[in-house]
């Protein structure tokens, strides 16, 4: 009987969770993310894109959809960059190079999001040579892992642009760390020191006191936020501390990693996305809006 209401319960939570999963992604095409990006760069915001592939997306068309996203940006000039997952581009071929160089010509900073613990030093492996060779470049650093204060100090050494998430996956090594004080950690490692950092959370309290540590510290901040969350008091933070917003605009038929494995090994996952589903406050205020 209890492993019939189990896997009834992971049969429904599958169901939610796709549910939500599509709530976070502009829509299938690029031209929906473009009529998203057209929206929020209407109410001031800046922006990032990203093609969510599945895992029957082969490289070529996944660096595609990452070229047709390049070309658009050029052509509507709206201040966006593109954020790629570096496993995708090849699977099957290799395709960074490419996609690299396109991007060089165009002017365009290319920004390459975190994937598990397993990629990161590869990935971080591929930023460094493209940025020891002048490409324009951007890393993500996780507050769950140890590793990313090291990886910050590389970071800020080759002049990235670093983004600072919680991350969604654990330190292999130590899963019991705290990702909000972990969080802060690579901020401070970064402060005084980096290029650029976009402070990447939801949580109003650590955007507070991210944003204001790399501002006294003088450095270039921002804070980004993914489409589909709710935004109005992180970007009230920011509207207060004069630090410009970005918006992660997803699209694709990819969706948000909320797989049954996932929800098991971290439990939160289900109350944050049913809560989500719930309460939908993604509303984007216009950033001069008081």
């Amino acid at each position: 009987m209890n492993r019939s209401l189990s896997r009834l319960a992971w049969s429904a939570w599958g169901a939610v969770a796709r549910h939500a999963g599509r709530a976070y992604i502009a829509g299938p095409e690029l031209r929906d993310a473009l009529r998203t990006s057209h929206q929020l760069s209407s109410l001031g915001y800046a922006l990032s894109l990203c093609f969510w592939d599945t895992e029957a997306d082969e490289s070529r068309q996944v660096a595609d959809a990452y070229l047709a996203a390049l070309a658009a940006m050029a052509e509507e000039k709206f201040p966006c960059y593109l954020s790629v997952k570096l496993a995708p581009l090849r699977r099957g071929g290799d395709r960074v190079q490419e996609l690299l160089e396109r991007a060089r010509q165009l002017g365009t900073l290319v920004h390459f999001d975190s994937l598990g613990p397993e990629a990161a030093d590869e990935t971080l492996a591929v930023i460094a040579d493209a940025a020891r060779g002048g490409a324009l470049v951007g890393c993500t650093l996780p507050g769950r892992w140890r590793r990313s204060c090291h990886d910050a100090d590389m970071a800020a050494d080759l002049g990235l642009h670093v983004r600072v998430v919680k991350g969604q996956w654990a330190d292999p090594a130590e899963p019991g760390l705290d990702p909000r004080q972990g969080f802060l950690d690579v901020v401070d490692r970064l402060a005084g020191r980096a290029h650029a950092v976009a402070v990447a959370t939801h949580d109003a309290a650590l955007c507070r006191e991210a944003l204001g540590r790399l501002r006294r510290a003088g450095t270039a901040c921002s804070l980004e936020l993914l489409y589909g969350l709710p935004v109005r008091r992180a970007v009230q933070v920011a509207r207060e501390l004069g630090v410009p917003v970005r918006i992660y605009v997803p699209y694709g038929h990819g969706w948000l990693p909320y797989s049954l494995s996932q929800a098991r090994k971290n439990p939160w996952i289900v109350w944050w996305v049913l809560r989500d589903a719930l309460t939908r406050g993604s509303a984007f205020p216009p950033l001069g809006e008081r």
